[in-house]
């Protein structure tokens, strides 16, 4: 069966090629040694348009650059790209088996998980994949290593976009650029290739680069523009006054202290002449500083689907809208881990599972890496609103609970939290103090809990006063003394701690529990006495 191994899309390969990099290969030997152009030198509308037009066409090392550049020298852009990329950083993943899958299936899922888990920094790879949000490709190589009977990557190198072309004929199909025409496919098993599709079209328009760039473009040009402005109109004219008749040697030395007087502060010229500062030339700013913050809320929108989380727009920005931009981008991530999921599964999921999985039997029944995005319900929501419908019967399964919670089950003889002990005695304690049953005698006539016979109220006071004669003489004797010492409440609660911690735990449970159900008692004999007439 390995020997027969077939990738996602079918094409056969053999485990030597497993044995070193694709672009170790001496063939390949070139694509090391390419420096970037830094196409946005000199950037123009018209150049710009003559890059987005070679990438439709193939040829995809420009417009790659091209998105090199704009993330390192746009601040704003860098940033919103990080926003979004950080976003899928640290989200909890988990190897899904195949449904209805059997015991072996499970095990071999567990053990595809356990390999990732140990052997791989996912999050640096999701990181690297996400690069193709802003170019619509991004590929890492697999490097592989065999040990202890298990195939499993050593390491995952990112690879650089201007290494790849698309195939002239299949424009959604990227290729190394071995100097030919149609380029060298990609080795199977050995690739992480994600293409993100920021919008549909050809994989050579999918990138968000071709949304940015003319933003990027416009703001630049704004930008210079602005610094040409401030140079004319920011600072004062200084100008050189003479007396008829100066020689040229003395024009010259005054000219040349007009121009140093702005760097140095100070200079000197001959006497008889001066010079005069006029106050700079009257003009405005606010148009180019408008078309940048127009630049800047059109990237952040493009980037993250809105301005108010990216404080493009300040006038605006209301927590409340902030938080549903927040929503927005939340979908993105959702979005973007979805399009991540399927390229990991295809393409190391499902190569685990190939190479070292023993239910394996072809790409139909495969497991699945799964990001979960699913957020933990409101805790104190959640529990005000299910006690009601519990009380009215609803059948509510403790499973869906935990798992609306995020809170996981409790394995076998795992410890779990227990409730706080409360202060008072508990009913099982009272039941065995004098005067409990008097509690649960009613009339047979009456039927009606808390109503006492006759014979209840005889053995009142033979149980229950003197027990309560007895807790509230200790209590006035303790009152009296608080109220001449002038005790506060944490004061007097302090001594009564004390004027029983001389009893063993279990006797004040006992002690309190005779108070408790005397004064019980002896308050619902004494509203019985009352209401006859």
């Amino acid at each position: 069966m390995k020997n027969k191994l077939v990738d996602f899309f079918g094409r056969h390969l053999s485990l030597k090629s497993l044995n070193e990099p694709q672009t170790d290969s001496p063939r390949l030997g070139h694509l090391k040694k390419h420096f970037a152009d830094h196409p946005t030198r000199g950037l123009t509308p018209t150049k710009l348009a003559s890059v987005l037009l070679e990438a439709e066409q193939g040829n995809l090392i420009a417009q790659c650059e091209l998105a090199e550049d704009i993330e390192e020298k746009d601040a704003h852009v860098f940033s919103e790209l990080q926003k979004r990329k950080s976003a899928l950083i640290g989200t909890d993943w988990f190897i899904q088996p195949p449904r209805d899958a059997s015991a072996a299936e499970v095990a071999d899922a567990r053990l595809v998980e356990e390999i990732l888990t140990d052997l791989l920094d996912l999050d640096s790879v999701i990181l690297d994949m996400a690069d193709a949000i802003l170019k619509g490709f991004s590929n890492q190589e697999i490097e592989w290593q065999f040990q202890y009977g298990l195939h499993a990557p050593r390491e995952i190198h990112y690879r650089d976009p201007s290494w790849f072309q698309t195939h002239p004929e299949e424009r959604n199909q990227l290729r190394l650029r071995d100097q030919s025409y149609e380029g060298e496919a990609l080795q199977p098993f050995t690739w992480i290739s994600h293409i993100h599709k920021a919008k549909s079209g050809y994989l050579g328009r999918a990138g968000l680069v071709r949304v940015l760039a003319w933003p990027f473009l416009f703001k630049n040009l704004s930008l210079r523009d602005l610094a040409e402005f401030l140079e004319v109109y920011g600072l004062p004219i200084k100008l050189g006054r003479y007396p008829s008749g100066a020689s040229s040697h003395e024009k010259s030395t005054l000219l040349k202290a007009v121009l140093s007087i702005g760097r140095q502060a100070g200079g000197i010229i001959p006497k008889g002449m001066d010079i005069e500062f006029k106050e700079a030339a009257k003009g405005a700013s606010d148009p180019f500083e408008v078309m940048m913050s127009w630049c800047e809320r059109t990237q952040s929108k493009a980037i993250l689907g809105g301005t108010l989380t990216s404080q493009a727009d300040g006038k605006s920005s209301t927590n409340a809208l902030g938080n549903v931009h927040n929503e927005v981008r939340q979908e993105l991530r959702d979005a973007d881990l979805k399009q991540l999921a399927q390229t990991l599964t295809r393409d190391l999921v499902f190569p685990l599972y190939a190479l070292n999985c023993k239910s394996f039997s072809g790409n139909l029944r495969l497991p699945r890496l799964v990001f979960d995005t699913t957020e933990a319900a409101d805790l104190e929501r959640l529990s005000s609103g299910l006690a009601p419908l519990v009380d009215r019967g609803a059948q509510i399964p403790v499973a869906w609970l935990h798992d609306e919670l995020r809170i996981p089950q409790p394995q076998k003889d795992e410890a779990v939290l227990q409730p706080l002990r409360r202060s008072e005695p508990e009913p099982a304690q009272l039941k065995s103090q004098p005067g409990w049953a008097l509690l649960k005698q009613q009339t047979p006539q009456s039927g009606q809990p808390g109503y006492y016979s006759d014979a209840a109220h005889q053995q009142l006071g033979e149980h229950t006063h003197p027990l309560v004669d007895a807790w509230v003489a200790d209590l006035d004797q303790l009152l009296a003394r608080a109220e001449a010492e002038g005790w506060s409440l944490e004061e007097v609660q302090e001594r009564l701690l004390e004027e029983y911690s001389h009893l063993p735990e279990d006797e004040l449970v006992e002690k309190m529990g005779e108070a408790f159900a005397a004064a019980q008692l002896a308050g619902r004999s004494s509203a019985d006495d009352e209401a006859q007439p």
